[in-house]
C-alpha cells in the first residue's frame, strides 16, 4: 500500500473517532498549494540541463508550512503528498505551531557536482523565493539535501528579501543553524523509547534493541541508546547487516562505519541477511531506513515486543493489524520522530529573536516536548479506546480540525 493510501486510511479513522464534520474532513485533506517549476542550468560541459522542482504545500492553520527539499530522480507525487500531510499531523502532534509542506527536484545529487548543485538549488530557490518564508513555509534537509544546501537557499532568498536566517531550518551552525540539530531525531527517538517504555515499568538499561538504518537517525539512536544501557544486538544499513547477541560495541561500529562507509566488515559482529533484521530476536525494535518495511509478508515473524517507528511509514496497515493482534506495541513515525522538526523550531525560533540556546537548553527543551507529546498520545488513547498510532492521529487531527474552525475556515 503506498504512503498516501495508509496517510488518508489513517487520517479518515481519525475523523470518525473525533465525529468531524464531513465538508472539514474534506477540506483538512486537500492541500494548500502545489507548485511545479521548470529548473534550467548550464552544466559543467556547458549543456544544458532541466529538471522538474516541486512543493506541496498541505496546510497553514496552525501556522507557517515546514517539511524537506529532497533531491531524488523518482519523485512520486503521491508519495510528496502524504508526505507534507503527515508534516501536518506530525507538527500538530508535537504542539509546535506549524503546518505541513514537503518538495524537491527529481535529479539524481551523485550524478551532478557540487557547483552543478549549488546552481540547481539557487535556480529552484529563484523560481520558489516568493511562495516561502520566515512566517509562510520553512524548507529544511531531506534525502539527498544537508546544510550546505540550506546555506545556498539562504543566500539566494537574502538576495531578494534581506538577510533572513529563518526561512530554511537545518542550516550550518556558522548560518544560524542550531546545536543539537544532527542529533535531533535519534534523540527524540531515545525519549520517545524511554517513555514508551516506563509506561511498561521497564527502562532503557537491558532491553535488546535491533536497528535497521545506520544513516543519520539511526547511528545517533544506536550511540544514545547504548550510553543509557541499552544492548544493540543488531544492525543494518545499505551495505549489509550484522549481529552479536552479547551486544554490538556502538562506538568501534560508528569509526567503523565512517572509515568504510557502512557497517559491512565489521569484525565485532558476524554478518547475516539483511532480509533478517527485523525477524531478528530482540524486546525493540527500531526501523530508521526506508517505508513499507513492514508488510504482511514479514510481520508474523516479527519477535519484538515494541516497535518504534523512526522511518516515515516503515509499517503497512496490513502489518499493523497483525501485530496488534499479537501484541506487539508499536510507537508511531508521527510522534516517534519528531525529534528533528522540534529542534527545528528551536532553530527557527533562535533565529528570529537572535538568540542562540547552548546545547543543554536545546536537549533539555527537546526532551521536555517528547515526553510531554507522549503522555497528550496517550490521553487521546484512553477517550477515544484506541492504539498509539490512532491515538497520535487523533491528537493531531483534532489540533488542526480546530485551528481551522477557530479561524473561520470551515466550509
Amino acid at each position: 500500500m503506498n504512503a498516501l493510501v495508509a496517510t488518508n486510511r489513517n487520517f479518515k479513522l481519525a475523523a470518525r473517532l473525533l465525529g468531524l464534520d464531513s465538508k472539514l474532513e474534506k477540506s483538512l485533506l486537500i492541500p494548500f498549494r502545489e507548485i511545479k517549476v521548470e529548473c534550467t542550468i548550464p552544466k559543467d560541459d556547458g549543456t544544458l540541463a532541466s529538471f522538474v522542482g516541486f512543493r506541496v504545500q498541505h496546510d497553514n492553520a496552525r501556522g507557517p508550512m515546514k517539511g524537506g527539499i529532497r533531491y531524488h530522480p523518482e519523485v512520486d507525487p503521491d508519495e510528496v503528498n502524504a508526505l507534507a500531510q503527515l508534516m501536518t499531523w506530525k507538527t500538530a502532534v508535537a504542539n509546535i505551531p506549524y503546518g505541513g509542506a514537503k518538495g524537491g527536484i527529481g535529479c539524481n545529487p551523485g550524478e551532478l557536482s557540487l557547483s552543478e548543485l549549488e546552481r540547481l538549488t539557487r535556480v529552484f530557490t529563484q523560481k520558489i523565493h516568493d511562495l516561502i518564508g520566515v512566517s509562510t513555509d520553512v524548507p529544511a534537509p531531506d534525502m539527498g539535501t544537508n546544510p550546505q544546501t540550506m546555506a545556498w537557499i539562504l543566500d539566494e532568498y537574502s538576495k531578494f528579501h534581506g538577510y533572513s536566517p529563518a526561512v530554511v531550518t537545518g542550516k550550518p551552525i556558522d548560518l544560524g543553524g542550531s546545536l543539537g540539530r544532527d542529533a535531533a531525531t535519534g534523540r527524540g527517538v531515545l525519549f520517545a523509547t524511554e517513555a514508551l517504555l516506563h509506561e511498561h515499568g521497564k527502562s532503557i538499561a537491558g532491553q535488546r534493541f535491533v536497528i535497521q538504518g545506520f544513516g543519520n537517525v539511526g547511528s545517533w539512536a544506536a550511540q544514545l541508546i547504548s550510553e543509557h544501557g541499552g544492548k544493540i544486538v543488531a544492525v543494518s544499513d545499505i551495505t549489509g547487516a550484522i549481529k552479536n547477541s552479547k551486544g554490538i560495541d556502538i562506538p568501534s561500529l560508528l569509526k567503523h562505519s565512517v572509515e568504510h562507509r557502512g557497517v559491512k566488515g565489521f569484525n565485532g559482529a558476524d554478518p547475516i541477511d539483511p532480509k533478517s533484521i527485523l525477524v531478528e530476536d530482540c524486546d525493540v525494535l527500531i526501523p530508521a531506513a526506508l517505508g513499507g518495511v513492514i508488510n504482511r509478508e514479514n510481520a508474523n515473524e516479527i519477535k519484538a515486543k515494541f516497535i518504534i517507528e523512526a522511518a516515515n511509514h516503515p509499517t503497512d496497515p496490513e502489518a499493523d493489524e497483525i501485530l496488534s493482534k499479537k501484541g506487539v506495541v508499536i510507537l508511531p513515525d508521527i510522534y516517534a520522530n519528531s525529534g528533528g522538526v522540534t529542534v527545528s523550531y528551536f532553530e527557527w525560533v533562535q533565529n528570529i529573536q537572535g538568540f542562540m540556546w547552548d546545547e543543554e537548553k536545546v536537549n533539555n527543551e527537546l526532551r521536555t516536548y517528547m515526553t510531554r507529546g507522549f503522555k497528550d498520545v496517550k490521553e487521546m488513547c484512553r477517550t477515544h479506546n484506541c492504539d498509539l498510532r490512532m491515538g497520535a492521529f487523533t491528537l493531531g487531527v483534532n489540533r488542526v480540525a480546530r485551528a481551522t474552525v477557530l479561524r473561520g475556515w470551515e466550509a
